[in-house]
């Protein structure tokens, strides 16, 4: 049952970011947002996350348990290295966003979707005693994290014209990634 649970917690999850990353591509494009597109790459890992957490899954061993954390961990890291370059040649550049609803809205659906997610995968990691159920579980509430600064960069750039607040919430995403990937490459 609680297997069970964690896969369809993972199908969810897969299937959001899916269409995430499709919805995310269309408003980073059309707003011309760093922070956009990072949400969407971070989409991408996260469908990489979901991906390697449902094959380890279906066969639960020790070998497995730590490939599928090191490949997480390696896709926080490019994650983080994309946006650090890109938030640097946006803010140099002062290239200024356009308003976005489409990724206001997105954003915040999302922020809600992943938390509700990440609480189950939570519990039923624990339940388990699966530590890449209840990392990735970590991984799905920094995609809620990252919804919210990119949410609050969003707004202030549509609301009070604050474009720097857009490569500033990417910014937001390079510490949370780094961080992630420090917690599963240096476990104690």
């Amino acid at each position: 049952m609680l297997l069970r649970r964690g896969r369809a917690l993972e199908a969810a999850t897969l299937g959001w970011n899916v269409v995430g990353l499709v919805v995310l591509g269309f408003a980073a494009v059309a707003a011309r947002s760093v922070a956009l597109a990072g949400f969407g790459l971070d989409s991408l890992i996260e469908i990489g996350a979901s991906t390697v957490v449902l094959w380890e899954l279906a066969a639960v061993d020790e070998a497995r348990q730590r490939r599928a954390l090191r490949l997480i961990g390696g896709a926080f890291v490019a994650l983080a290295a994309y946006l650090a370059g890109q938030s640097v040649w946006v803010l140099a550049e002062r290239i200024h966003p356009h308003r976005s609803p489409l990724g206001i809205g997105w954003t915040a659906l999302t922020a809600v979707a992943m938390f509700a997610l990440a609480a189950g995968k939570r519990h039923t990691g624990r339940a388990l005693a699966n530590p890449v159920l209840v990392a990735e579980g970590r991984v799905t509430t920094i995609d809620g994290l990252l919804a919210v600064a990119v949410l609050v960069g969003l707004v202030l750039n549509a609301g009070a014209g604050w474009w720097w607040a857009d490569p500033l919430a990417a910014g937001v995403l390079v510490y949370y990634a780094l961080r992630e990937a420090r917690g599963i490459f240096v476990r104690p």
